[in-house]
């Protein structure tokens, strides 16, 4: 394959440099940085674009640093060690900026407001393993399906940290993934996934970690509890082992204050908290508001929903398809709140938001090419974009999570 020079133009959703091939079409480089000369060998040659790998850094940006972890590169869970954290926070903004005026055709956007991390290391309160053929303990490679067996990891929180080196798992038919989850005090569950039905033979006798083994149909508590205890702004929240919690703890405490200080509530109004999961944005809007309507269709979820906001009369839950419960019924809510997973709303589900006719929407999204797609159609609905932020719950990754505010006209 060809072997050429490019000056690195931006960065695109995914962790890639961009640039332009002698003959105008995109190429597509990762570990690069904006402004860089790069030395690119083609791997990937499409009609449009190409895919290049990097070869050599011929002019650094000044933004360049020494990756932290030894594994970086080989590694698919982190794409921007090489740049310093101020340049990963001002990468990220303008690709969530380039998204929706792109995609979501908005012409003028609000400034992007970022909230960032005391440190961008030691973050995940969750981390998935992957197994290698031997039992050990690794991740995917980039671009790749294949498992390496790791050395070193400055993702996960402490507990985390100083758990997974000491496992040591005998190769087992069936183990397909190990998950572990810290909780408050520094509590761990270490969750088996299983493609076997049958009960794995698993226990560490001298950690005092919960066990649970995630079968085709069904969960099996092997050691300790079913669930964890997450503390978020001195609020204690039940998670169940199935059940979804955001992985950053510090910034989700981050994302409530933001909601909480920023949407017009009182107590005469009624809240719809969409993909409400365990009730995280729930806990502390029902405090504020007359009627509280949460909608998740996890069942692990919502067993977890009603136990956290058991000490309030005003919280209903509806345990189905959001689509489904907003086509269904007219709340008549003053505000609705949306935490959809990645794949976003969806054509249906924005139908039923804007048939609700709130007067105030807050919509957080961990992907901001889902989100664009999803605000093109707010905008045909007549609301208006009002305030943007940029939670960096994900550093040294190109993953992004944002929360937009918007207004019905």
């Amino acid at each position: 394959m060809a072997t050429f020079d490019l000056r690195i133009d931006n960065l695109v959703y995914g962790g890639e440099g961009i640039g332009r091939m002698p003959d105008g079409r995109a190429v597509f480089v990762p570990y690069t940085i904006p402004g860089e000369l790069i030395r690119t060998r083609v791997i990937e040659d499409k009609r449009h674009f190409a895919r290049g790998e990097l070869m050599e850094v011929i002019e650094p940006s000044p933004q360049r640093e020494r990756p932290r972890c030894g594994h970086f590169t080989i590694c698919g869970g982190c794409h921007y060690q090489h740049m310093s954290y101020p340049a990963q926070l001002q990468a990220k903004s303008a690709i969530l900026q380039e998204q929706l005026m792109r995609i979501g055709r908005i012409a003028e956007l609000p400034p992007v407001e970022i909230v960032k991390p005391a440190e961008p290391w030691y973050y995940r309160n969750q981390v998935q393993f992957h197994l290698t053929q031997e039992g050990k303990l690794g991740y995917q490679k980039a671009r790749s399906r294949q498992t390496f067996a790791i050395r070193e990891c400055h993702l996960p929180e402490e507990a985390i940290g100083q758990l997974w080196p000491q496992l040591d798992i005998e190769p087992m038919t069936g183990l397909e993934r190990i998950i572990l989850r810290a909780g408050q005090d520094g509590d761990v569950m270490l969750i088996l996934e299983s493609a076997n039905p049958q009960p794995v033979d698993f226990s560490i006798e001298s950690l005092p970690v919960s066990i649970i083994q995630q079968g085709p149909a069904s969960s099996l508590v092997l050691a300790g509890s079913d669930h964890i205890t997450m503390e978020v702004l001195a609020r204690q929240f039940r998670v169940s082992s199935n059940a979804f919690f955001q992985v950053n703890t510090e910034l989700a405490e981050e994302m409530v204050s933001h909601l909480m200080k920023n949407l017009p509530l009182d107590e005469t109004m009624t809240v719809l908290d969409v993909y409400c999961g365990v009730g995280l944005f729930s806990a502390f809007l029902a405090p504020r508001v007359k009627q509280l309507v949460g909608i998740e269709i996890s069942s692990d979820s919502c067993a977890d929903y009603i136990t956290n906001l058991d000490e309030y009369d005003q919280v209903s839950l509806y345990e189905a398809p959001a689509e489904d419960v907003l086509a269904g019924i007219n709340f008549h809510p003053d505000v609705i709140v949306m935490d959809p997973p990645r794949d976003g709303l969806g054509a249906k589900a924005v139908e039923g938001i804007l048939s609700q006719a709130a007067p105030y929407l807050a919509y957080f999204s961990c992907d901001p090419a889902t989100l664009s797609r999803d605000a093109r159609r707010f905008i045909s609905g007549e609301y208006e974009l009002t305030k943007m932020v940029l939670f960096d719950m994900f550093p040294q990754t190109y993953h992004l999570e944002s929360l937009t505010y918007w207004v019905r006209r």
